[in-house]
């Protein structure tokens, strides 16, 4: 059979249950739909099942049928575990998949000689799947595990300051609180800012009923300044151009400060277009290999 959770629906199925019953020991129950048993008599028919898992050998089609009509006839507890979570934004599909896991882990280590319910040991392990699920997936951004578990401290601490307050609690008081350093909360708080992420292209809209448009979250994003580079470069173009001699910065400035052509410098100076060019070149060449040199 198979271990789908895709349909869940809780009924009663007193002839299965009945025939369950009537059958000798040694022979497999046959129950029609194991996801249609109502959940007492999964309670008592799983009792029936683990004893015969115990019984038959791993690997078997026997033992197969068994661990798969287990795995159905649990499934209500999937559901029930997933439902404490529904204000969650994730997928009540992605909740049940991961919590049949846990399902499936518990049915592999119970023990039916300790004599405790199958529910005490499989909801844990059902809740504990779909807890590692939002853990490992549902951040923004991947962070720490500390972090993420600070996260939780840190919302704890906030709402029980609040609750004392009026007022913000600060990183200070927050420390304090947690007995942290402020080293670790203000680090945690930023690591909290990867757990929710927005969409660039969300509308923004102005206060008041109406709620009128007026731009999206990218309009806000800035972007890279060129002229911010180009200070940079001059920046580290000041100590190459301060080794230069008086003539090189002569020509330097009527070129690219004066803006003036090759062949005015060289009315200018007493000099050929040609030899103007050849300086230029050089000049340029030197400081284009003291900034690599610098880089």
């Amino acid at each position: 059979m198979s271990t789908s959770n895709s349909t869940l629906t809780v009924g009663t199925v007193a002839e299965a249950a009945s025939k369950v019953c009537a059958v000798p020991a040694p022979a497999l129950p046959q129950i029609p739909d194991p996801q249609h048993v109502a959940p007492a008599d999964a309670r008592r028919l799983s009792k029936l099942l683990f004893s015969r898992l115990e019984a038959l050998e791993e690997g078997t089609s026997e033992y197969q049928y068994v661990r798969n009509t287990l795995i159905e006839m649990n499934l209500t507890l999937v559901r029930y575990v997933a439902r404490r979570f529904s204000s969650r934004k994730e997928s009540l599909e992605d909740m049940l998949q991961v919590g049949t896991i846990g399902l499936i882990k518990a049915i592999d280590r119970y023990d039916p000689s300790r004599d405790v319910e199958f529910t005490t040991l499989a909801v844990p392990y059902i809740q504990g799947e779909i807890k590692r699920f939002f853990r490992d997936t549902t951040w923004s951004v991947r962070v720490p595990r500390r972090l993420q578990e600070l996260r939780i401290d840190l919302a704890r601490a906030r709402e029980e300051l609040e609750g004392e307050g009026s007022h913000e609690p600060s990183v200070a008081e927050l420390a304090d609180h947690l007995d942290m350093s402020e080293e670790e909360v203000a680090e945690g708080l930023v690591a909290c800012n990867g757990y929710d992420s927005d969409s660039i292209d969300r509308p923004i809209q102005a206060g008041g009923g109406g709620k009128q448009q007026t731009g999206f979250v990218a309009d806000l994003i800035g972007a890279d300044d060129p002229a911010l580079a180009l200070a940079e470069d001059i920046q580290a173009l000041k100590p190459h151009l301060a080794e230069l001699d008086e003539r090189e910065r002569l020509l330097l400035q009527l070129r690219f400060g004066a803006e003036m052509t090759q062949t005015e410098i060289g009315e200018e100076l007493g000099l050929s277009q040609m030899h103007v060019s050849r300086l230029l070149t050089r000049i340029c060449n030197k400081l284009r290999e003291g900034l690599l040199a610098t880089a």
